[in-house]
């Protein structure tokens, strides 16, 4: 469901998504979109009137110089950077989310754990394009959450510019090299009740 935040371009709810045991996602639990920092007067109040726990900003922190976000002085911001910083970078490429996954275990999984340590409201989560780091963190909390990867290919596609086919080939990946999302978030430190925290987060 497309969010109605002026100024950003990939604002959506990721609720409505089926599990594969038959369930949804909840609608208001997990919020996508680009940098909040080309939000309008009017979407930076549709970003507050919508009761937010926790906002992730997954940029680097020198894109956070450069562009801040509205939020960063409010309690719920956090600056969470997904991947290590590196030099700019496209990561469309067919391959560019398997390497960003098997380099930044680490990092990724502390992201992730805050998601399922966040206090109650919408949880929404931006990097610079709403694209590419975005796009990652979302296809592992929708794993998790028990979404098949067809649908969650079918909600990435929903992105300016983007095909499913690239989070199809990322998810199988995970799956071959990294035994799933669930093994690979174990194994970057994430704990089995944190897992089941954001499940429960999402799933209604």
């Amino acid at each position: 469901m497309k969010l109605d935040w002026p100024g950003c371009l990939n604002g959506r709810d990721v609720g409505g998504l089926p599990t594969a045991d038959g369930r949804r996602t909840r609608f208001g639990a997990l919020l996508r979109s680009d940098s909040h920092n080309r939000l309008t007067a009017e979407g930076i109040a549709a970003v507050r009137a919508a009761g937010i726990g926790r906002i992730f900003d997954l940029r680097w922190a020198r894109e956070t110089a450069r562009e801040p976000s509205p939020f960063a002085d409010d309690p719920v911001y956090r600056n969470a950077p997904l991947i290590a910083e590196l030099a700019e970078q496209g990561t469309t490429m067919p391959d560019a989310y398997r390497t960003m996954l098997d380099e930044n275990r680490r990092q990724i999984t502390g992201v992730f754990v805050q998601l399922s340590d966040a206090p109650p409201g919408p949880l929404a989560v931006h990097c610079s394009a709403g694209r590419d780091r975005t796009g990652v963190l979302v296809a592992l909390a929708l794993s998790v959450a028990g979404v098949p990867p067809e649908s969650i290919a079918s909600d990435y596609a929903l992105t300016e510019g983007c095909g499913g086919d690239t989070i199809l080939r990322t998810l199988a990946h995970l799956d071959d090299r990294h035994g799933g999302a669930f093994t690979y978030l174990t194994k970057g430190g994430a704990s089995r009740a944190q897992l089941r925290q954001v499940r429960d987060r999402l799933v209604s």
